[in-house]
């Protein structure tokens, strides 16, 4: 080999040197720095949207009581009898003036019935928040591994760059030299600018992707989001599907929260039922009379009482009307109930399927065609320095590796987003 070629062969295997992917955790130390875990307590304690939810939830559990209690009494001022012409209170013997109570009276069953819709939905709304809470969780975890993935996209293009640079180096010298071709260092050059390109759209997913999060997060949007350059690299085995699919008929609040709905709506059919039963009123009152009768003695005061009741006359266009809607209004939840289920059942399978594709995948790269790869591009070197290999052969393996370690990454973090897909789908907050 001669001297020329030894002098810059020597930073060029530096260069070509693979970057060993992280495989070890780092304990994240920097305060700057935002862990996928920091991120979601985060999001957990700053994000409007749960908040929002968690308000309504409050709202709604302060209607069952008010559902459950009898109307408001009334009380009534009456002036009866009032003559016309002189509007005296002791001319007729009729005339009073009349204080009264009353109060109304749902037939018996109906006001427990009526509380008892309002606590199932209220029951809805405090599912509705864990669902939403888990959904907050999926939301950024996955963004969180995408801006990861984005960040390794961007190492490896930059170390790519530092080797493309170098040889472009090599090639111009050894052209220079009359021992290379000129075809050789616009190769090189071209591939370079490529990178340039690559990393300039890699840099713009990043900021589009750090403005979600940060939305998220409940921050400023232009906020900068800086992540650790280490992460585990271990993945889970997952339990069987059948018992992911039991995990999630039991414990996903989507599901909790439509199987209250359907309670709510069967306790609002048989309060349609009892539509056909008359409510009551009562009522007592006491008249003041003044003024004396004919025989000189003073005109007693009247007591009167009150009960009413409601008359259902028009069932056939009311009642029997509202017992229909409210059925339907509980077909629906069940129908809807079983819709969800089997939603949740494709997304659990989707999920899984992805996980366990990408899983395999970064396995395969990590211990089979990496390291394969990284094999090449040092034997398809050694041959370049002696001219037993073109230099487009090179620069094409070269580029191989590049998408080779750029497909890790993305295999790695499309693992862990499926995984968070999978979590929030039966209902947990972790697994396993």
């Amino acid at each position: 080999m001669s001297r020329w070629l030894l002098a810059l062969a020597g930073p060029l295997l530096v260069a070509l040197a693979p970057a060993t992917p992280a495989a070890r955790p780092s304990a994240v130390s920097d305060p700057t720095v935002l862990s996928v875990e920091a991120a979601v307590q985060t999001a957990l304690s700053q994000n409007p949207a749960l908040a929002g939810m968690r308000s309504r939830a409050q709202a709604l559990a302060q209607v069952p009581s008010q559902a459950g209690s009898l109307p408001d009494p009334r009380i009534s001022f009456n002036a009866l009898s009032l003559p016309t012409d002189t509007f005296a209170t002791g001319q007729e013997p009729m005339t009073q003036l009349q204080v009264g109570v009353s109060q109304a009276l749902p037939f018996p069953g109906k006001r427990g019935l009526r509380a008892e819709a309002a606590r199932f939905q209220a029951q809805a709304a405090d599912q509705d928040v864990d669902e939403t809470r888990l959904r907050l969780i999926r939301a950024v975890r996955a963004s969180w591994w995408r801006m990861f993935y984005l960040d390794r996209a961007l190492d490896t293009v930059a170390a790519n760059q530092d080797l493309l640079r170098q040889l472009v180096k090599v090639a111009a010298t050894k052209y220079r030299v009359g021992r290379g071709l000129q075809q050789d260092v616009l190769l090189a050059q071209l591939e370079l600018s490529r990178l340039l390109d690559q990393a300039l759209k890699l840099k713009a997913q990043r900021r589009t992707e750090a403005a979600r999060l940060d939305a998220l997060l409940n921050r400023p949007t232009d906020l900068p989001v800086r992540l650790p350059r280490q992460v585990p690299l271990a993945l889970p085995r997952l339990p069987s599907a059948a018992t992911l699919l039991a995990m999630a008929d039991r414990d996903r609040p989507l599901l909790r929260a439509q199987a209250r709905l359907i309670g709510a709506a069967e306790s609002r059919v048989a309060l349609a039922e009892k539509g056909y039963l008359p409510d009551f009123s009562v009522g007592a009152a006491y008249g003041f009379r003044s003024g004396r009768n004919s025989d000189g003695s003073q005109r007693p005061d009247f007591a009167s009482f009150m009960f009413s009741m409601s008359l259902p006359l028009y069932a056939g266009s009311k009642q029997s009307r509202e017992v229909d809607q409210r059925t339907s209004e509980l077909i629906t939840a069940q129908d809807t109930l079983q819709d969800r289920r089997q939603q949740i059942h494709a997304e659990v399978i989707s999920a899984l399927a992805d996980y366990q594709q990408a899983r395999d995948a970064f396995t395969l790269f990590r211990t089979g065609i990496l390291p394969q790869a990284r094999q090449t591009v040092d034997a398809m070197l050694a041959g370049y320095q002696v001219n037993k290999v073109d230099f487009l052969n090179l620069v094409r393996a070269q580029t191989t590796l590049y998408d080779y370690e750029t497909r890790y990454w993305k295999s790695l973090a499309e693992a862990r987003q499926s995984l968070a897909r999978l979590t929030a789908a039966v209902g947990k907050e972790q697994l396993p």
